[in-house]
């Protein structure tokens, strides 16, 4: 347990803490909250994000089945084994409320028949189709997976934040209002026993000075 002096000076840097802690709480809550408003703003955006991507893909599923039932498994499976490509992805930061987001740049994949890598006389329109719609669906799990970093690195720091407001409302300043009270107690108690003392000194003193008042001869002039 914390060593604590029953001194004015400890009452005075005991006061000091707890207003500091007091401020920091506030300043933890209102970053609480302005993080919180931001998280479900984006959430909003990670929702139609998700919506974009689960249609991206139930097409591109779509547009594959049907060019592996039209044009058969085996030539969609050459075709993709021709086609050869890479995702350009960039991470960068920015910051909210001075919490450190990282924000993933990308680059679309989508291309063009002739950049695809395949014969564009081998295959139908239905291949193509199904290319196209493959791509658009790793653009739309490229987007999802961008706004989800956010909402990652913001959770968290919402979360810290919530615990570090708790230990301050739940912990710190009660310790330091509880201790505030014991030294403030102690000093009051100590400051009616000087008093006690003061009072007991002054009575001793007056009756010892009244004492010798009545021990003083008194000299009669004839």
């Amino acid at each position: 347990m914390e060593e604590i002096h029953t001194t004015r000076m400890e009452l005075l840097q005991r006061k000091q803490q707890m207003k500091l802690a007091e401020q920091g709480r506030d300043l933890l809550k209102r970053k609480r909250d302005a993080l919180l408003i931001e998280f479900m703003s984006i959430v909003d955006v990670a929702l139609q994000a998700s919506e974009r991507l689960q249609k991206a893909a139930a097409e591109a599923a779509y547009t594959l089945a049907v060019a592996k039932a039209v044009d058969g498994t085996a030539t969609v499976k050459a075709a993709s084994l021709a086609t050869k490509g890479e995702v350009l992805v960039e991470m960068k930061g920015s910051y909210i409320m001075g919490v450190p987001v990282p924000e993933i740049e990308k680059k679309s994949v989508s291309r063009s028949m002739l950049e695809r890598g395949y014969s564009i006389v081998g295959v139908s329109s239905r291949v193509d189709e199904a290319a196209e719609r493959f791509e658009k669906e790793v653009d739309a799990i490229l987007e999802v997976a961008s706004v989800e970093t956010k909402l990652k690195r913001l959770g968290e720091e919402i979360q810290k934040t919530r615990r570090r407001v708790n230990a301050l409302d739940y912990i710190v300043i009660p310790n330091l209002i509880n201790q505030v009270k014991y030294i403030q107690m102690v000093l009051d108690e100590r400051a009616r026993e000087d008093l006690f003392r003061l009072k007991k000194v002054k009575k001793a003193l007056e009756r010892k000075k009244k004492g010798r008042a009545e021990k003083t001869p008194i000299l009669l002039s004839y």
